[in-house]
């Protein structure tokens, strides 16, 4: 009998800390990687934020416990934020401040989601989502996409999952790994749809910043304000504070005093002083993001060209995020390097082996025979990275 809970023993490692973790062990030993694993920006957090924390550590009140569901401060200046950039109106009482965004996600699940209830989950998705769901007791109904839609799953898709148990649908927009984007309509349409079925919505909307060309941020609660929603987000990807652990979610009181109780019991208070930070993150301007969107917009346009370039691959152009998910299924099958690759497990390992590139295979997003690569690193490894793919798959 093993000494481990049958629940943990469930949980399976995220796939993407995994290859970057490996990635990151053999450039330790002095191996040549270039890492297209990472979900993370590849710029330092803005200067006027970490002066915020420096004076946030210098000031006792930082170094004693304080609200479990966040500083007030912090989640008056979350609700301003929340209105100025999607234009969703909400209480301070609704925020509850969280270790990350992972944490906003595990929150609401336990919060919402019985043992037999269902949720509804498109694929591809962040490999986060279905552990989630399952340490709450829940089932993922998994919805397929394909690049045919751009990766967005329709009304009609949803309807034909739906059953009497279908208690939740995880929406998130921009995708994580797909970097596809839904349009307004689109959301309107999914948001009415749910609302109409009495089913909960989970929005993550960590990428809110991160669109381009014609694409558009659009909040379900704004498109579809009769939808039951919780809202997901962070600073991690908007102010590249990956590292300080802030995220936050958006609910209706009922369900943000629920989840204020179990994080009470769970974690206590976030950080202060990185809470502290992030009210100078949130309350502040967007110029930093405005450098990153322009430099990521650059490189998903010199990804989605490279990809394109290699014989066999076909890569859809990413709207937002930062993130191309190529298809390799037309060069598996084949022999790389003396070594059958019939995967995008096995062709992950094989770039990584022979020619010092990690990428997450597709099979850690439900999407096997695809990939997921960041863009969020220098213009340079960008392009040596795929050409060193381009070079091995011939």
């Amino acid at each position: 009998m093993s000494d481990l809970s049958a629940r943990v023993q469930a949980i399976s490692e995220s796939a993407t800390l995994a290859v970057t973790a490996k990635a990151k062990a053999l450039r330790a030993k002095g191996v040549d990687v270039i890492g297209f694993g990472a979900g993370e920006p590849d710029f330092p957090t803005p200067p006027r934020v970490v002066e915020a924390a420096r004076a946030a550590a210098l000031d006792p009140a930082s170094h004693r416990y304080t609200p479990a569901a966040g500083l007030p401060a912090l989640r008056e200046a979350i609700a301003a934020k929340t209105q100025r950039d999607s234009g969703y109106s909400v209480e301070p009482s609704q925020v509850i401040v969280t270790n990350g965004g992972k944490h906003a996600v595990y929150a609401t699940m336990q919060t919402l989601v019985d043992p037999g209830d269902e949720v509804l989950l498109p694929s591809p998705y962040w490999v986060t989502y279905p552990e989630a769901v399952a340490l709450a007791g829940g089932t993922s109904v998994i919805v397929p996409t394909d690049s045919s839609s751009g990766y967005r799953v329709s009304v009609a898709q949803l309807e034909a999952a739906r059953t009497d148990k279908t208690k939740l649908l995880i929406f998130v927009s921009p995708s994580n790994p797909t970097g596809g984007v839904y349009t307004p309509d689109e959301v309107r349409a999914i948001g009415e749809w749910a609302a109409a079925n009495d089913i909960w919505v989970m929005c993550d909307e960590i990428y809110e910043h991160l669109v381009y060309g014609d694409s558009v941020f659009s909040s379900m609660p704004v498109e579809a304000p009769e939808a039951k929603c919780v809202v997901v987000n962070g600073v991690a990807k908007t102010y590249a504070m990956t590292g300080w652990r802030v995220g936050w979610m958006i609910a209706p009181k009922e369900v943000a005093a629920a989840a204020t109780r179990l994080q009470s019991h769970m974690t206590s208070n976030v950080n202060n002083i990185a809470q502290r930070a992030t009210i100078e993150a949130v309350s502040g301007p967007l110029d930093a993001v405005a450098e990153m969107r322009s430099a990521f917009d650059r490189r998903r346009r010199t990804m989605h060209r490279m990809l394109n370039d290699i014989s066999g691959v076909e890569c859809p152009e990413p709207q937002g995020a930062f993130y191309a998910f190529p298809n390799f299924e037309a060069v598996l099958g084949r022999e790389f390097a003396g070594r059958q690759v019939s995967t995008t497990l096995e062709l992950a390992d094989v770039l990584l082996d022979e020619v010092g590139v990690a990428i997450v295979p597709g099979e850690a997003f439900g999407a096997p025979g695809c990939a997921r690569l960041s863009f969020a690193l220098g213009d340079d490894d960008l392009a040596a990275g795929i050409e060193r793919m381009a070079t091995l798959l011939g």
